[in-house]
This record gives structure tokens, sequence and C-alpha cells, in this order.
């Protein structure tokens, strides 16, 4: 039996989420918990993904399923807006002469059965260092309602140089533009640390992991890993969360195997983060205040320093550990200390900076 099939909140959202980046209407899911789990789909993302799970079922009839489809209808709308605006940001920068690199949203959104399934924001852009300043002053001129964040390299594909992204990047066709995005290896590569470096509290992060890798006939696991033992660890793990939750296909046996070994508490953790996956419960919204405000008016500060205790996935990323069985205090620990060491810094700053200006 699939881990997915757990009898908490969070597993409820894994079941209704399972193989939902293909065309499968196989859910077995009540109406009772479709009620509890359609909230949580539609603040995270993943109405229409729900949606395409119950569509030709008798759940459709159902208040949650009907809330489901209008979230749906809505991502179509949103869906064709924003495409319209990352052709507009082709286009000019193109004309600046930057080539960017399109990630995340649309980029894996086209491998869905509908790109529409999956919702998306910001236009997320890898462009090279040199170019980085010359595509931030066009966005400022003529790209302001497109809410453009541009990478010159990022965190996820750090181990890889800007040359061999672009070498191994491929054009798609976006109505008249030609968009450029990633390899699918280097896309999942980014797409798995980008999961976990956020501590897999959005569950729509997980399905684009199966959706671009079923997409592909011929992935290159020894590419998508890459040389870097740690990293190729923390892709590993978020494959095998995408397996064992969602019953991702792999197709490669040795990586299956491995993928499969994901640790229990890594799973248990993500169903836990999947109960109240809303983005204002995370870090560092879910702060009360900054930790300076706490330095004149320490009232409170005790309640809110147990709201910052670190994710134990997040600190696993921030501390460059990896996913094993052991239990993750030390990296939490550490993940705390990096953080109390980056506020001491700044106040020192601030003093400095004060101290030479009077």
């Amino acid at each position: 039996m699939s881990d997915a099939k757990q009898t908490s909140l969070g597993g409820l959202v894994a079941t209704a989420l399972r193989k939902s980046w293909i065309d499968s209407r196989d859910i077995s899911l009540s109406e009772a918990e479709l009620d509890q789990v359609a909230p949580l789909l539609y603040q995270s993302g993943g109405a229409g993904l729900g949606w395409w799970r119950i569509r030709d079922t008798a759940l459709r009839q159902t208040p949650s399923g009907e809330m489901l489809h209008q979230a749906f209808r809505l991502q179509v709308l949103q869906s064709a807006i924003h495409e319209s605006k990352i052709r507009k940001a082709f286009g000019l920068l193109r004309s600046v002469n930057v080539e960017p690199i399109l990630v995340k949203g649309w980029a894996v959104a086209r491998t869905y059965p509908q790109q529409a399934l999956r919702p998306y924001g910001d236009i997320d852009l890898i462009v090279r260092p040199c170019d980085y300043q010359t595509a931030i002053d066009a966005a400022e001129k003529d790209l302001r309602d497109c809410q453009i964040d541009f990478h010159p390299l990022p965190f996820e594909l750090a181990d890889r140089s800007m040359e061999d992204l672009l070498s191994r990047s491929q054009l798609v066709p976006c109505v008249d533009e030609q968009i450029r995005v990633l390899s699918r290896e280097d896309h999942f590569a980014l797409l798995a640390i980008h999961l976990l470096k956020h501590g897999a509290w959005r569950p729509l992060w997980l399905c684009d992991l199966p959706a671009l890798l079923e997409s592909s006939s011929d992935f290159d696991w020894n590419l998508c890993l890459g040389e870097d033992r740690r990293r190729a660890n923390w892709i590993l793990a978020a494959t095998g969360l995408a397996q064992t939750l969602l019953d991702a296909s792999i197709k490669d046996k040795e990586i299956a195997a491995r993928a499969k070994q994901v640790p229990i508490w890594l799973k248990q953790q993500v169903l836990k983060e999947w109960e109240t996956p809303f983005a204002h419960m995370q870090s560092p919204l879910r702060h009360h205040a900054p930790i300076s405000f706490y330095l004149r008016r320490p009232r409170g500060l005790l309640n809110d320093l147990a709201r910052r205790w670190p994710n134990p996935i997040v600190a696993t990323i921030t501390v460059r550990g990896t996913f094993g069985a052991r239990r993750r205090t030390r990296y939490e620990f550490g993940d705390w200390a990096l953080r109390a060491a980056r506020i001491v810094a700044g106040r020192f700053r601030q003093k400095s900076s004060f101290a030479e200006g009077s």
C-alpha cells in the first residue's frame, strides 16, 4: 500500500493529488474527506489538480467539487494572461541582447496535461551574471507589470556553470515566441532542491517533479544528480518523496531503489506541513516581529523564538547536511546559530556605521 494512504489531513492531501499530473481519475476520497482537503488545495495552488482528479466522478457535483472547478476556470484565465507577460519579457530582454532562461512556473506547467492545471505567479528568469544589471534596468523601465525575479545563478544550481545550463537548454514555443527553458535534468534538480529549501510545505511543488520526469522518455539521471554527492542526496530525497507519497513512476530501477530509502521522518514532516500549506504560516511571515524589536521590548520574545525554530527540512539544506535516518536536531541548532550570528553581525554593522557617522 502506498505511503500516501494515511488517515492524517496531510495524508488526505497526498491521496487527493496522487497521480494528478496525468489523466488519472481513480480517487478514493469520500465527500466528507474532500470537504476537508478542498480548502487546503485551494489555498496552496493545488485546486486545479484536485479538480482534474474528480472531474469525472460523483464528487464533481459536491459543493467542494464545484469550488475546485471554479478555481480551475480562474487558473485558465490567469494562465493566458501570464503567457502574454512571458512573451513580452522575452521579447524586450532579447532586444537588449539578454537571453534569459525561464524556470519554474510556465516552464514546468507545460509538462502537465493542461498547463492551466499548474498556477504560477512571478516570472523567474536565469540570466548571465554579466547581463544581470542590464536585465534589471530593462525590467524597471518596461516590464513593471510582469513581476520578474532575475537570478544570475540560483542556489539550487550552484554546482553547475551558466554556460553548461545554456548549452543544455532548449527553445519551446509559446504562441509566437520561442521561450528558452532548462533541460529536463537541470530543471528537475532545481525543482527538487527548491522544494526542500522551502520546507516542502506546498504540495504543488512535489507534483511538479513527476510531471516533469514522466514527460521525458530519455531522462539522464547522471546529468540530473551531478557530481556533488550532497546535492545528489537532496535530489534523491525529493524524488523519494514524490515516489512514496504521490506514487510517482521512476523508470530507472536503480534510482527508484535509492529514492525509496527516503527517511521516515522526512515523509512524516512533509505530511505535517501539508496539514497547513499556507504561505502566511511559513517563515518569515509567521513571526510576530523582527528580533530587533525584542531587543527593545523583550515581552513575547520566548513565544516568538518558538515560532522561529527551523523546519528540519530547511535546516538540513541551510547547513548543507544530508537527508538520512538520524534526527535533525544538530542541523536545527546549526540553522538557528547561523541566523543568530547574522542578526548579531547586522547589529554590529549598524552600531559601527552610527559611530562612524557621529
